[in-house]
Formats: structure tokens, sequence, C-alpha cells
């Protein structure tokens, strides 16, 4: 089993600039992703919460394997804190670790669910995205708010930028879209597109959004939909 989860070593690691702050990605990261989609498709999806209240990621989860989670962090701890200047002597705690599959139609979508989002505005939580569909499935795109110019969420800035967010998609509801390019509200900084056996990492303080492909994405099959395992740490 653990055989399943073998990482290819040494790893192609490289590192992409956006706006002020980077990412990072490992191209073909295991060395046999589809027993990692195997798994998945005998595994029991859920919806992510929030979905009925059209907040959070637009689809359906289920539980990752553990052996999975601890393999690559023996990997990225290390690797996050060179990168990403987390202090060594803070320690990693874990939280989710799932597959999620994008189900819900662009109608259906909330408001929120129609801009760029950040996942938290500590300063050292960090996701972890591992691509398991191709490059018809779109990608990562990360944006800047063009009335406070403000990139990553702080907990100096946060809530700055939730009232001026707020007070314009109260005063002009967003289209009713999954998000991609830039539009009067925010800038498109750099899309990271979905690779098989791509892994992204970034900081969860940036503005992002899963750039969906409606035609081929919406899709409870983990075989042919927008299959990804979902990873997030903080220090």
């Amino acid at each position: 089993m653990k055989d399943d989860f073998a990482i290819r070593m040494p790893p192609l690691i490289q590192s992409v600039e956006i706006g002020e702050h980077q990412a990072i990605i490992i191209d073909d990261f295991l060395l046999d992703p589809q027993a990692l989609i195997a798994l998945a498709a005998q595994s029991q999806f859920e919806p992510y919460p929030g979905v009925e209240d059209k907040k959070g990621y637009p689809g359906i989860r289920a539980q990752a394997p553990r052996l999975y989670s601890q393999t690559i962090t023996e990997l990225l701890e290390p690797l996050i804190k060179l990168n990403f200047a987390v202090p060594e002597t803070l320690e990693l705690r874990k939280s989710i670790c799932a597959f999620s599959l994008t189900t819900m139609p662009a109608h259906a979508l909330g408001t929120l669910q129609c801009t760029p989002h950040f996942d938290a505005s500590t300063p050292h939580h960090m996701a972890v995205l591992l691509y398991l569909c191709d490059h018809h499935h779109g990608g990562t795109g990360f944006y800047r708010h063009k009335a406070t110019g403000i990139q990553q969420i702080t907990e100096n800035n946060r809530e700055r930028y939730l009232d001026i967010y707020y007070a314009e998609i109260n005063a002009r509801r967003p289209t009713q879209r999954y998000f991609d390019n830039s539009d009067e509200q925010f800038s498109l900084l750099a899309m990271i597109p979905a690779k098989l056996n791509r892994l992204v990492i970034y900081p969860g303080s940036l503005l992002h959004s899963a750039c969906i492909n409606p035609s081929r994405s919406i899709n409870a099959d983990p075989h042919t939909g927008r299959l990804t395992v979902n990873t997030f740490y903080d220090f």
C-alpha cells in the first residue's frame, strides 16, 4: 500500500512568482497517480460543509488515505519551511486531507462562490493541491483586489478588506459564473494550469479561485471529473 503513494525522487520543484508572493509546483509528483485515482473511485463522497448555504467549495469530498497524507507531509514540512519563511521552531498542524470533485453548476453558485476567496488570514496557513485531472479542467487563479491593492489577507488588513469587499458585492452582485479572468473587482495575477500529477503549494491567505471549465468539470466521476486532493497545513 505504501508504494501506492511513493513520491518520485528527486522531486521536480519549481517556484513561480505570483505578484509579491510565490507558489511551488512539483510536476510528476507521485510515481503512480492512477493508484490514488482508483482509490478515489472507491470512496464515499459527501457534500463539502457549507454547500447547502452556497458557501465554500462547490462540490463533494471524501477522506484521502491517511498514509498518503503522512507520506507527503514528510517531504513537504521541511520544503514549506524553507520556501515560505516559516520559523523552524513552529510545529506543523495538519487539518483536512480530502479528495475533492467540483459538482455544483454555475447557475447554482452563491454570491461568495462567484469571487476569489482566501482560506485563512494566519501567517503560515498553507494549501497543498494535487491535481488528479488534466489541463482540460482549468487550474487555480490568483488575484489582487483592485479597490485596496490587496493580494494577501492578513490579520492587519482582513477587516478593511472584508468591509470593502462586502460593500462591493452588496452594491453589485457578481456575475453568476466560476471566476477566472479579471473583472471590475479583481485583477488576475497568475493562473497555474491543472495537470495530471501536479502538486501546487501556496499560502492560503492569497486571494485565489479554482478556475473551472463548466463544460467538463461539473462531474462527480473521479475518472473524468475535476479530481484533486486538498491538504491544509498551519504552523
